[in-house]
């Protein structure tokens, strides 16, 4: 039966890749009014529970930060930040009930929610909301890399790192205030002073965020290898995510830009990829005051793999990526096809060009990734002529961009607004 089922999905899967993709419907109205109302009576149980457990300021300041937290969160799900119902709910659900198989510490309240974002990546608020990103089952590469992602975050929820996180921001925050009023009262070197209180207390959380990571790992994967998983497989989801980078790096040529805007009225001109020359500009003529590697909340993933090795001798057995199962890649495809939209619902209309033009070079989807051409050049369109192009589309920066994306960029940049105008009227005409 299971077969049979795996075969009709993809059956139904394959024959809808067959015509045009559609994006997934979000007007999910009564689901996310139900997700809503349970998330506020939850939320207000929190609340009391924190202040039955820590009286006083402590207990008067979570409950501050809780609501807050609510507010927050209200206004990303009512903005159709989440899918409800999708087609990633039940895999995640039984990745889940795989890994609580033996592992009975795993919380039974949680509540899986599968966020339009196309970084790989997931967390668990404190009330047992699990939010699941949809660029993890488009990056990773089979059903155990997802579950080693979730097995991580598990660890964070098992250790109520969210709640500790608070804690130490309220304790903290009680502290400054008293070397505030140490520094105030005194006006020699006031400015230095302040500074270090700033540096000592963005190092220590720094410092602590590190810990939680690695002590997540080590619990993240205590529970799945006490699952049926390839425990391999916990190892090469993190050298799986240490490849990620938001903006690909893969680069775009020349002839790509030539074939889709040389158009009917409109030729394509070569002044269009002119370069600023950026060669005298020297980034390095200055000296930071804070040390970066201090304020890196993730631990670097080689640092993260060698203290799992040493911690799990198991480990160091290195294997190949298990090939992804037939409901996973149905999976992986769908998210593929949502990068667009989801960097449209971001506002991320500079980077949804880039990537159109990127899978139109590898003639993926041609009809679908030039309707998404003329729905992001509309909007850089109307940003350009309403001189707020910045807010959707990146300056050029040599230090820390691809050389193929800052091509991308000085190409944007050098659009007149008519050429803008042209360009997403045609791609909207060829749209309809």
């Amino acid at each position: 039966m299971k077969k049979l089922i795996s075969f009709l999905f993809l059956s139904a899967f394959v024959i809808s890749f067959g015509q045009i993709y559609k994006p997934m419907d979000t007007a999910d109205y009564a689901q996310r009014k139900d997700f809503l109302r349970n998330f506020a009576t939850n939320n207000e149980n929190l609340i009391k529970k924190s202040k039955t457990d820590y009286s006083g300021k402590r207990g008067n300041e979570l409950s501050k930060i809780y609501k807050e937290f609510e507010k927050d969160f209200e206004k990303k799900v009512k903005e159709k930040d989440f899918v409800f119902n999708s087609v990633f709910d039940a895999k995640v659900t039984s990745l889940i009930e795989r890994l609580r198989k033996n592992n009975p510490q795993i919380p039974q309240n949680l509540k899986i929610l599968i966020a339009k974002d196309n970084t790989p990546n997931a967390y668990c608020f404190a009330d047992g909301t699990f939010v699941i990103n949809m660029g993890l089952f488009n990056w990773l590469n089979n059903d155990d890399q997802l579950a080693a992602v979730i097995s991580h975050e598990l660890g964070h929820k098992i250790s109520e790192h969210t709640l500790k996180v608070f804690l130490n921001i309220i304790d903290q925050d009680q502290m400054d205030r008293v070397v505030v009023q140490t520094i105030k009262s005194n006006k020699e070197n006031r400015n230095q002073r302040a500074f270090d209180v700033l540096k000592n207390r963005i190092y220590r959380k720094g410092a602590e965020n590190r810990k939680q990571e690695m002590q997540a790992d080590s619990l993240g994967y205590v529970v799945f290898k006490n699952s049926d998983f390839k425990k391999a497989e916990f190892i090469n989801t993190l050298k799986r995510l240490e490849d990620f980078d938001t903006i690909s790096p893969r680069e775009l040529k020349v002839e790509t830009y030539k074939k889709y805007f040389n158009l009917p009225k409109q030729e394509f001109k070569d002044k269009w990829l002119k370069k600023e020359d950026f060669s005298l500009y020297n980034y390095n003529n200055f000296k930071e005051k804070l040390d970066k590697d201090s304020l890196k909340s993730h631990p670097e993933i080689t640092l993260r793999i060698n203290h799992l090795k040493k911690l799990f001798p198991e480990l160091k057995t290195e294997a190949a990526d298990e090939k992804a199962s037939e409901s996973y890649a149905a999976l992986e495809k769908i998210a593929r096809m949502e990068t667009l939209p989801n960097f449209y619902h971001s506002e991320d209309y500079g980077v949804g060009i880039y990537v159109s033009l990127q899978f139109l070079q590898d003639n993926e989807e041609e009809k679908y990734y030039k309707s998404w051409l003329g729905k992001c050049f509309t909007k850089i369109y109307e940003a350009r002529k309403n001189y707020n192009l910045n807010r959707y589309l990146d300056r050029v920066d040599p230090k820390n961009q691809s050389e193929s994306y800052q091509q991308f960029l000085n190409f944007m940049w050098n659009l007149s607004l008519d050429e803008i105008k042209n360009i997403a009227e045609y791609y909207q005409m060829t749209e309809s």
